[in-house]
């Protein structure tokens, strides 16, 4: 397998693997499309002729079962990925999970424990983590350019309108906190450098038992606070606002870019300035460092202990929102 192209097997018809993921295997030179699977053999077929995929499969266990697949991708809704990464694992396939990787840390744990014995990659594909801009980003907050970090906000909502849709069921792993809260989550972990010394969140549920909407307040310790809200019944939001001891970064859309050129607004008290990032396929780049890493060429930008820890810090605001919110300590 070293440094051919990897084959990959797609787990399920999912938008985000038709829109995303399967276009970005087919522009990388380091990777190829080799089959897909549905637990429909026709959606499969349908898939695979649209995307001139070579070979469906009316199963998932079909799928693991082929010998050419060396990766698969897993888009399932939340409450599916830990049992297909798991058995993948046991197939003897390297796992690229959809976000959030599980629906709890504990999940999340027999996921990693799964791909150690079995010596496969796993890897969460938060694909914002790998566009150049969020690098850039984290290099000038390192580097001290708006000095010592002491308030980051983040958002990401939009209204919710595919019917039918399996984030509106709580048992699936629905909500808005477990589908975009998770992204402001995530940066504001990395942004920080460490996790939260305690949480707080509240949220407003629709009839269907899901969070609708949710604001949280991350304490990281050191005067670094952080804040975030999530909905799915609120216009469109992506924002990204980083404030410190003299200055303040802004990161227009921060997670969905689109591969269009993007930048990074940088405030201090002399003058404002305005850094322009080229435009790069994020999730190309992450399809990218997979293989890489599958091969042993590179480590892993984001080792597993980081969506271990980013469960850990979902399960304690859904703890804390159940409980009004009141605060819940993590160290």
């Amino acid at each position: 397998m070293k440094n051919k192209p990897l084959k990959w097997g797609i787990v399920s018809t999912a938008r985000i693997a038709k829109n995303a993921i399967v276009p970005a295997i087919q522009a990388s030179k380091l990777g190829k499309v080799a089959a897909v699977a549905s637990r429909s053999l026709s959606k499969a077929e349908e898939f695979a002729h649209a995307l001139g995929i070579p070979k469906a499969y009316g199963s998932y266990v079909e799928l693991l079962q082929d010998p050419d697949i060396d990766a698969v991708y897993i888009p399932l809704p939340n409450d599916m990925h830990k049992a297909w990464a798991v058995q993948a694992a046991y197939a003897g396939k390297h796992v690229l999970c959809e976000k959030p990787i599980a629906m709890n840390a504990q999940e999340c744990r027999e996921m990693v424990t799964a791909a150690e014995d079995n010596h496969i990659q796993l890897m969460e594909a938060f694909m914002y983590r790998y566009h150049p801009r969020f690098s850039k980003m984290i290099e000038m907050l390192r580097a001290g350019n708006i000095g010592e970090l002491r308030m980051i906000r983040t958002a990401f909502t939009f209204n919710i309108s595919y019917p039918n849709d399996f984030r509106h069921i709580p048992e699936m792993g629905g909500g808005a906190l477990m589908d975009v809260g998770c992204y402001c989550l995530n940066i504001s972990r990395q942004i920080a450098g460490r996790e939260p010394v305690s949480v707080q969140a509240q949220m407003y549920k629709g009839n269907t038992g899901i969070d609708l909407q949710l604001i949280a307040s991350m304490d990281f310790g050191d005067n670094l606070f952080a804040q975030f809200d999530c909905a799915f019944n609120t216009t469109p939001r992506q924002e990204c606002h980083i404030a410190g001891t003299q200055g303040t970064l802004d990161i227009p859309k921060p997670f969905v870019t689109n591969s269009e050129r993007c930048q990074i607004i940088v405030n201090t008290e002399e003058d404002q300035k305005t850094i322009n990032v080229k435009g790069a396929n994020e999730y190309q780049k992450m399809i990218e460092h997979f293989a890489r890493c599958v091969w042993g060429d590179e480590t892993p930008l984001f080792p597993l202990k980081d969506a271990i820890a980013n469960m850990q810090v979902i399960d304690a605001l859904f703890e804390s929102a159940r409980d009004n919110g009141e605060p819940v300590r993590l160290l």
